[in-house]
């Protein structure tokens, strides 16, 4: 059974090792309401549940994506790549969805890097893709575990030429514009996360269908689009205006010690630490700065990770699976 309680009962469902290679995220989800409900009701509409999360995958276009109009390139992409869209709808990036997304990694998040995804995640809607391969190759590793792995590593110094993150922008290690669930158990845990009930079987409703929906995503694209304004998310001229934007600012304070730091700080942004000093000074006065050139800013130059942690569920490879699928063959 699934991890037991003290008093040997069992605290979560057996879930299916066709969802995951990892036995720790096997029991972890187990009990996780989030996934149970999205898996519940998936299995109302179809009786290959297994099959259908193996074969789909999932991908979120977060408020970076929008405002710096790359959905349409993760469109095309997704096209050269041989994957049709089959669902798309808006989500709110809600400071909880946050933290109930990345619930088994954000531990290893610092201070910093919460205050900025706080400050952009729920600044606008953002897009949600199911997607699954136009050709269903038998023996193939899950759909979500193959686009992860195309995707790029949240690393921009690591992305390479083709994946998706190289294309639609190699900004910082927070403004890296696209998510994706790691496994099958993912993509249910997130569709979960995203949609109530009534909008999550729409969206289960139109991927079982399996129509292509990229015509519906570039139509939600353009209201986003005619939403907020376009942002360039590039470092150096968010810089600039902020350092500007400080400059007025001091001017409108009395002298006394915050000006005093403000202006120094604002001298000293040359290189990382002079900027990391800059971000301390600027939230220390709680100037009310543009947020996007706050964001740009702060995830070039304070840091994201904490260090001798890890995280409490782990990332899986194509090759993980592949071995996962040799042993489920033998059993």
């Amino acid at each position: 059974m699934t991890g037991d309680t003290a008093n040997g009962r069992p605290f979560g469902d057996d879930i299916s090792p066709a969802l995951s290679c990892d036995p720790r995220k096997r029991t972890l989800f187990g009990s996780d309401t989030y996934f149970l409900e999205s898996l519940e009701q998936l299995g109302t509409l179809t009786a290959d549940v297994d099959g259908f999360l193996h074969r789909h995958a999932a991908l979120l276009l977060k408020p970076d994506a929008v405002v710096s109009r790359q959905i349409p390139t993760t469109v095309d992409w997704l096209a050269r790549g041989g994957f049709r869209i089959v669902a798309a709808e808006r989500t709110r990036l809600t400071r909880t969805a946050v933290r109930a997304l990345w619930y088994f990694q954000w531990n290893l998040a610092t201070p910093q890097r919460r205050r900025l995804a706080d400050m952009f995640m729920d600044s606008c809607d953002a897009l949600v893709l199911v997607v699954r391969p136009e050709a269903d190759e038998g023996g193939a590793p899950p759909a979500s575990v193959v686009v992860t792995e195309r995707k790029g590593p949240t690393d921009p110094r690591a992305r390479v030429p083709g994946q998706l993150r190289y294309e639609i922008g190699r900004y910082s290690y927070l403004l890296n514009l696209v998510h994706t669930p790691d496994e099958p158990a993912d993509v249910a845990r997130e569709l979960g996360i995203h949609f109530d009930t009534a909008l999550r079987e729409r969206v289960y409703a139109s991927a079982l269908a399996g129509d292509d929906q990229s015509a519906r995503a570039r139509e939600l694209a353009g209201q986003l689009h005619s939403e907020v304004p376009e942002r360039d998310l590039t470092f150096e001229p968010a810089a600039e205006r902020l350092k500007r934007a400080v400059q007025e600012a001091e001017e409108s304070l009395a002298s006394g010690a915050v000006r005093d730091e403000l202006r120094a700080a604002r001298l000293a942004a040359r290189d990382q630490d002079g900027y990391r000093r800059l971000m301390e000074a600027i939230w220390r006065a709680g100037l009310p700065l543009d947020a996007w050139d706050v964001v740009i800013v702060g995830t070039h130059v304070l840091p994201m990770k904490r260090t001798g942690l890890g995280p409490v569920l782990d990332g899986v490879s194509v090759p993980d699976w592949q071995r996962h699928m040799a042993q489920l063959a033998v059993r």
